[in-house]
């Protein structure tokens, strides 16, 4: 694998290989995670570490792939709780009467790609393969929030409406949170036609002319990383407390899960983020 990335710190554990923020690392008061292709049990398209359900590998393949990751990057099993994702920008708050929900027990609740919480031992996981990843935490109020933001997600400020839950159920500072920009498709390969390119214009006080380039052959690429950039700024995340981790999913599609790159066979990632129990006190 060839990992180049300023922002982002490569670990491993065994057969299973992460990446990490040092922004967040450097805190004590939390433990996170996005996870890679490798040191699970999946076979064929979804080799090997799948955490994606529902794309045709088994659920007990996925599960185990759970258990073997949170074993390595150091995860209560038990801890996990899953947004439901569908491409909206409901933000839902969870505790510790959601761990399970999405993993080991059904979803409760449709729409939800992003979720926040103040309670430890508490982990938050989101699945991607191209799309977004924002890690949001929070260490004077004690509070974190992990979104999810795909295209739709991204014009749809979901980066920011995070924000904004999180200011309204915790009391949180924007000003004193950190983000993370997690691994996704880049600007150098996120192409789109016209209708799509018009939705990203529309975003007229962000300066869309900084994450709109056009092409030759009349399609243009997007930049998600800058657009989900000035969208935490906007929210009054400041610039310095904002790190993006620069590595795009379809460039390394043979150690990240790459939808576009696979044509829609593939697994799935998943980033994971909780408040440490004890860490506090």
């Amino acid at each position: 694998m060839n990992f180049d990335s300023k922002n982002m710190g490569l670990c491993r554990n065994g057969e299973t290989v992460y990446l990490t923020f040092p922004s967040f690392t450097d805190v004590p008061l939390v433990r996170h995670a996005f996870s890679t292709r490798l040191g699970g049990i999946s076979k064929n398209e979804f080799s090997s570490m799948n955490l994606a359900f529902g794309r045709g590998d088994s659920d007990e393949n996925v599960r185990e792939n759970y258990r073997r990751f949170c074993r390595a990057a150091g995860f209560e099993v038990n801890s996990l709780v899953a947004s439901a994702q569908d491409h909206h920008t409901v933000i839902r708050r969870v505790g510790r009467a959601q761990r399970g929900i999405g993993i080991w027990k059904p979803q409760d609740q449709a729409s939800v790609d992003g979720m926040i919480t103040n309670e430890p031992g508490v982990t938050l996981v989101i699945r991607t393969a191209d799309c977004v990843p924002i890690f949001l935490l929070d260490p004077e109020k004690q509070a974190i929030g992990l979104v999810h933001a795909g295209w739709r997600g991204t014009v749809g400020e979901i980066g920011a409406k995070a924000v904004a839950a999180m200011v309204k159920e915790f009391g949180s500072r924007p000003s004193d949170l950190l983000a993370a920009v997690g691994p996704s498709i880049g600007p150098c390969c996120f192409e789109v036609d016209r209708p799509v390119r018009d939705r990203f214009a529309g975003l007229t006080e962000l300066g869309p002319e900084a994450f709109i380039h056009s092409d030759k052959n009349g399609k243009y690429h997007i930049d998600l990383w800058e657009t989900n950039r000035r969208i935490l700024e906007k929210a009054g995340i400041r610039p310095e407390r904002i790190s993006i981790g620069g590595v795009c999913t379809k460039c390394n599609a043979e150690w990240l899960f790459s939808h576009r790159a696979t044509g829609g066979k593939r697994g799935g990632l998943a980033a994971f983020l909780e408040l440490k129990e004890g860490a506090a006190e």
